[in-house]
């Protein structure tokens, strides 16, 4: 059965472009984020696949971490910016033996595709290729994920490695006689996997984790959740209007390697302490639009990007000047009072 119908079984309701928006199961599916395992389709997401024997290096000068160090089975989040290092994406990828696998946001597919196809010279031994229609990811999230896969595979599923919290090592196993990529990280902050396997067989793994106890959820409890943790996305957080540095993105950046695209931007922002705002959470006694600005006494000291209400209340990220303030920090939006707080996804260096 295709992975449409199995899901529409299960009550799933669909947006006009097929994304899973919801399961109606909100309650259940976040008590088994923090509880157990859950499940959210993220095949509208971008896969982009690199080939040719200078694809690493390719991909090392054209964005901010460290390719040419990394083995097959093994990846890494990595930002595209442009020449003065204002961001375009965040976007992981995963290193196979003959490929690299580029997992991109869904609204940068096809700008990506043709950012990257301009920096291919007739010297390149590169080949880009859209594969995102023949591919299906799924997010497998929650505490227990761990324990689940090791129970459903008989393969050895990758381990956090304490030397590199944020590695991306990843295998390819067998589900529901399936083979599937299994990758470290969930896209969020939360513990989990990310899986990348062939459209045609999606329906029969989604099937047989929802058959293991996983809980489904769609995009609209995935956006919520990315809100509360911090994850930054396109559009909203990713804009010309900052560069990876302010986003909290420190540890997507190599300080060592040389140059890349926006290397020497970033570099200078590193080592003159130059980063004029943060991506904080924010903490709101009301709902507020995004875009609003962040004010202190009348004053503005940044904007809110991104808003979500939740059970426990109503949660934004936004930018707000260093100079300003940080965790803790009590600001206006609005008609609204916030509190800036830590969210687990990003990291702003002292």
């Amino acid at each position: 059965m295709e992975l449409k119908q199995v899901q529409e079984s299960a009550g799933a309701i669909f947006d006009e472009t097929g994304i899973v928006l919801s399961f109606n199961n909100d309650n259940e599916a976040l008590e088994a984020i923090n509880n157990g395992v859950a499940i959210c389709d993220r095949s509208h997401w971008g896969v982009l696949k690199i080939t040719g024997e200078d694809r690493l290096r390719y991909l090392h000068n054209q964005s901010t971490n460290d390719f040419e160090k990394l083995q097959s089975g093994q990846g890494c989040d990595t930002v595209f910016v442009t020449s003065t290092a204002r961001t375009l994406d965040l976007a992981t990828a995963y290193v196979t033996e003959d490929a690299v696998l580029v997992l991109v946001s869904p609204n940068r597919r096809e700008q990506l595709l043709t950012w990257l196809d301009r920096f291919i010279f007739p010297f390149d031994k590169v080949e880009l290729t859209d594969v995102s229609e023949e591919s299906t990811v799924f997010s497998l999230i929650g505490t227990q994920s761990s324990n689940l896969l090791s129970s459903l595979v008989t393969e050895a599923i990758p381990q956090k490695n304490s030397g590199d919290p944020h590695s991306r090592n990843h295998y390819v196993v067998t589900i529901a006689n399936v083979p599937v990529r299994i990758a470290l990280g969930s896209g969020l902050a939360t513990p989990g996997y990310t899986l990348i396997l062939k459209r045609d067989n999606a329906g029969a793994v989604w099937s047989k984790l929802i058959e293991m106890g996983v809980i489904p959820f769609g995009d609209r409890l995935w956006e919520s959740w990315r809100v509360q943790q911090g994850r930054p996305i396109p559009d909203r957080e990713l804009t010309e209007d900052y560069n990876p540095l302010e986003a909290g993105l420190w540890q997507t950046i190599s300080f060592e390697k040389g140059c890349y695209i926006g290397q020497e931007t970033i570099a200078r922002l590193n080592t003159y302490q130059g980063v004029k705002q943060k991506l904080w959470g924010i903490k709101l006694s009301q709902s507020v639009a995004p875009q609003t600005p962040i004010t202190i006494e009348d004053s503005k000291v940044g904007v809110l990007t991104s808003y979500t209400d939740t059970p426990d209340g109503c949660y934004g990220l936004g930018y707000v000047r260093t100079k300003a303030g940080g965790e803790g920090l009590k600001v206006q939006i609005g008609n609204a009072q916030g509190v800036l707080v830590a969210v687990p996804f990003v990291h702003h260096e002292d």
